[in-house]
């Protein structure tokens, strides 16, 4: 019984150290109220935030991407999609919808979320286009110490999810910043060179923990691109 104690205490410390997902996708694989990746951060305050990820579904029902929590605000940040053509983004537990966006299935869509605490506005970036900008909630930051989750729609803190809630598919290249993201810079993380990697979490070096049956696989867009690449190189 101690071995077997021992043996749970190193692999949690383990999947809390940062790991180097470049080149791996989070795979989500099937509707729970239990599974689910928990992000570590130590920052505490976010005057704004930049949320950026890449992710591939078949779901047509609604889904949380990305959840942030304080023990104050259950829906500090967050971003969901309530239907089939929307995007909804929370702030401070306010919400504002993002309306008729392009979202096949079975496709990768980048996207962006951004949120100013000293304006209150939000807008998102989808597969290297901006939206409208629109009013959520002004005057105060997120503060507290955040619970960060993928996969799950937190109803509590740190918990209450709900399976209809749960996403299924894969999820890579994850980045959060504690500020908001200039056009350029998001347009540099769409194509996927040079940008500024997050400074709240970085896809290369992100703390994570995960529970249930959640992978971590390669990324089958990184596997094409160095096919193309090898193929071009042995023709040449």
């Amino acid at each position: 019984m101690e071995k077997l104690f021992l043996l749970i205490v190193v692999i949690s410390t383990c999947l809390a150290e940062p790991k180097d997902l470049s080149g791996k996708v989070l795979v989500f694989t099937k509707e729970t109220n239990s599974d689910f990746v928990k992000l570590q951060t130590t920052k505490t305050l976010f005057s704004s935030a930049t949320v950026c990820l890449r992710f591939l579904t078949d779901l047509k029902r609604t889904y949380s991407l990305f959840s942030l929590s304080t023990s104050d605000h259950l829906n500090d940040f967050l971003f969901y999609k309530p239907s089939e053509d929307v995007l909804r983004i929370h702030a401070r537990d306010e919400a504002t919808d993002f309306l008729s966006l392009s979202l096949p299935a079975n496709t990768w869509h980048s996207i962006c979320a951004t949120w100013r605490s000293d304006n209150g506005l939000a807008q998102l970036w989808v597969d290297g286009l901006p939206t409208i900008k629109r009013y959520i909630i002004s005057g105060k930051p997120i503060s507290g110490a955040p619970s960060t989750i993928l996969g799950q729609e937190q109803d509590t803190y740190g918990g209450g999810f709900e399976a209809s809630q749960s996403f299924i598919g894969m999820i890579s290249k994850l980045h959060m910043w504690d500020y908001v993201l200039s056009d350029i810079e998001i347009k540099r993380y769409m194509n996927d060179k040079y940008f500024t990697p997050g400074n709240v979490f970085n896809w290369g070096s992100l703390e994570y923990e995960i529970t249930g049956l959640i992978l971590v696989e390669d990324d089958p867009e990184n596997i094409e691109n160095t096919s193309i690449i090898s193929q071009s190189e042995h023709e040449i």
